[in-house]
């Protein structure tokens, strides 16, 4: 049975999908990223696998890689932007979908998308973590509190405090002040994903949103930002049959097999 493989190597995490010749999910995996893209790939590859119920030295057809260590990984047939594999990864599942918000942990990146699943624009923050998982890590350690806590004392605030600041730094400085001043947590954490929430709608303006809209990455399951991107857009967020922080490795997969067959 032949075996095509997408590895994408982000900044905090690994994520493999193996697929088989009909695009069906053979097994999947997500790991946090080691010593340098290899082991990284070396490890998500060997917990896909497993999955999957393949022996470790199973052969792999066609591997694509994408993400931040694309290009480091050994035995890649061919390596694609991280952009063009989450609008495809997307697009298999939701073909309806025309605007992807794809936040990890170092860049956030607006991709509108066509009917085939192609790019036909994108926008990307890369030069600053505000509107990445970097920027909900500093929040983390500055209010002592997990990703999930944050995200669920947002959604108990009835009145978000206004963070202005959109470098991390200076408002990680807010937000210790707004700590000093006795403001309610809730209220604080709320206010915390409204200014994120802002910096990506920004974002979405330059491209132009469509609906389906969809948010991918490993922020894409923090249902406090969901909820603060909905009030601005004033529409829901579609959803997807799979992990959302899978589509960029899900899009390799695919190319694989689409590549190979070429």
């Amino acid at each position: 049975m032949p075996i095509y493989a997408g590895c994408d190597i982000g900044s905090t995490t690994g994520k493999v999908v193996l697929i088989d010749e009909n695009q069906n999910i053979l097994g999947s995996s997500i790991v946090r990223s080691s010593h340098g893209p290899q082991a990284t790939a070396d490890n998500a590859m060997k917990l896909a696998l497993e999955k999957a119920g393949l022996e470790p030295g199973v052969k792999i057809d066609y591997l694509v890689s994408t993400g931040y260590g694309r290009t480091n990984i050994k035995g890649m047939n061919e390596d694609i932007s991280e952009i063009s594999c989450h609008a495809r990864g997307v697009a298999h599942f939701r073909p309806d979908v025309r605007t992807v918000i794809d936040i990890g942990g170092q860049d956030c990146k607006v991709i509108s998308i066509t009917k085939s699943g192609r790019v036909a624009d994108f926008q990307m923050n890369d030069k600053c973590s505000a509107g990445t998982g970097r920027f909900f890590e500093v929040m983390t350690r500055v209010l002592d509190c997990t990703f999930e806590q944050l995200a669920q004392e947002a959604l108990k605030s009835t009145h978000p405090c206004q963070i202005s600041k959109q470098c991390s730094v200076f408002a990680e400085s807010e937000v210790i002040s707004l700590v000093n001043n006795n403001i309610p947590l809730e209220d604080i954490c709320a206010g915390i994903h409204d200014s994120i929430a802002r910096r990506i709608n920004g974002m979405v303006m330059k491209v132009g949103m469509e609906p389906e809209v969809v948010l991918t990455g490993g922020c894409a399951q923090n249902v406090a930002l969901v909820k603060a991107l909905e009030n601005l857009f004033g529409c829901k967020l579609a959803t997807l049959p799979e992990n959302p922080q899978l589509m960029g490795a899900v899009g390799a997969a695919l190319f694989a097999l689409e590549n190979a067959k070429q």
